[in-house]
């Protein structure tokens, strides 16, 4: 039996070598590889509607760490319990671990040279691009309708303009919108839309 075929046949071995491919392969971050994740674990794999994908954004960016490494935790757990959690994450970690070391190792010899300065200026504008689409492709989906619009401007002034920390206007994106849901479902008689 291939190593292509052990990894297809064992949902352990799969959680970790899509999020080690994810963690080798994305530059730019947790938030450059939410479109990567939600195009494997949506449309390739199947594991999750894109409704449960946007849950899955939402409840991983409300939680202290970084993103990908708490959706990783997050699919990891809801397919294959706690060993499955701790595959996937330990999958989308093991590739920065390694590459930073080695990076780190590698800069330090050569970390003034123009060439390596003048490459990592292209890697930030890059990386800063994936950030952009991801924002742009989450919008798109969670943004439907006058009250997510409302709250997402609110929340981007608090934290660009005012540098409110990004927890507090999380958690008043909460409360908010349990007050929100709370007042809908009074006006609909008790059912919710």
């Amino acid at each position: 039996m291939s190593i292509a075929e052990k990894i297809k046949d064992n949902m352990y071995l799969q959680l970790f070598w899509v999020f080690f491919k994810l963690g080798l392969f994305t530059i730019g971050g947790g938030m450059a590889m939410i479109p990567l994740i939600q195009g494997i674990v949506v449309d390739q794999k199947k594991w999750m509607s894109q409704e449960e994908a946007v849950d899955c954004i939402a409840v991983s960016q409300g939680l202290p760490g970084v993103i990908a490494i708490n959706m990783a935790t997050y699919i990891g757990q809801r397919k294959k319990g706690l060993l499955g959690s701790i595959c996937a994450t330990v999958g989308v970690i093991l590739p920065s671990y390694i590459v930073i070391i080695l990076v780190v190792k590698l800069l330090h010899g050569i970390g003034d040279n123009h060439y390596v300065n003048g490459d990592l200026v292209g890697i930030k504008a890059a990386a800063t691009g994936l950030i952009a689409y991801s924002a742009y492709k989450v919008g798109k989906q969670v943004l439907k309708g006058v009250f997510p619009w409302v709250v997402a401007v609110i929340a981007f002034g608090l934290i660009a303009v005012l540098d409110v920390n990004a927890v507090w206007t999380i958690l008043a994106g909460i409360v908010v919108g349990l007050v929100y849901t709370s007042i809908r479902k009074k006006k609909s008689g008790g059912e919710e839309k």
